[in-house]
């Protein structure tokens, strides 16, 4: 019960601080949208905090559409991935969850890609439903920032996180047939 009033005081204070954005800055331009994303990104980065989700479901789970990431490497994600290393933000990552060679950190950084997906996921469609709002009463041309801005801050991020999930899996699906056939060897 108190983590679902929590959940509840976290989507009404999002509702606020979405509130004095339109309010105070507005809704149209680059730093409105650009405000919008990362306000949403902290609010949303509590709220799945505090969620704590098992993440169970076989939507996180690799599709056969997929092909091993192919289909995201034709949307340029390696392109993306390096232009993270260029602006700092991996060696940020890696220092707020360093990787280390042993299965409970891969585990707890194949949890991350699905929490980081699962936050991407409701900002974009938050954005989503604020483009479309912006494009009824202001115009198509009026979304250029809230479309662009949501690519490059959620659906490559959400494509990012489909990418490298499934190796990690891989990782730890080894791991644990290492473990078990050397357990039932020894």
């Amino acid at each position: 019960m108190r983590k679902t009033i929590l959940l509840l005081l976290i989507i009404a204070g999002t509702a606020a601080v979405i509130y004095g954005i339109v309010a105070y800055i507005g809704i149209l331009g680059f730093l409105s949208a650009w405000i919008l994303n990362f306000m949403l990104m902290m609010c949303v980065f509590i709220f799945t905090e505090t969620l704590k989700s098992k993440f169970a479901s076989d939507y996180y789970k690799e599709q056969k559409w997929e092909a091993k990431g192919k289909i995201y490497e034709k949307f340029g994600i390696n392109i993306f991935r390096k232009l993270l290393v260029f602006i700092g933000w991996e060696k940020l990552n890696k220092k707020a969850n360093p990787v280390r060679n042993n299965i409970e950190a891969l585990a707890h950084l194949e949890y991350r890609t699905k929490q980081s997906e699962l936050g991407h996921v409701i900002i974009f469609v938050i954005v989503l439903a604020f483009t479309i709002y912006v494009a009824i009463k202001y115009g198509i041309a009026e979304t250029l920032w809230l479309v662009l801005l949501n690519i490059i801050l959620n659906v490559y991020p959400i494509l990012l996180q489909r990418y490298n999930r499934p190796r990690l899996q891989r990782a730890l699906n080894l791991i644990n047939y290492k473990q078990e056939r050397s357990h039932n060897n020894g």
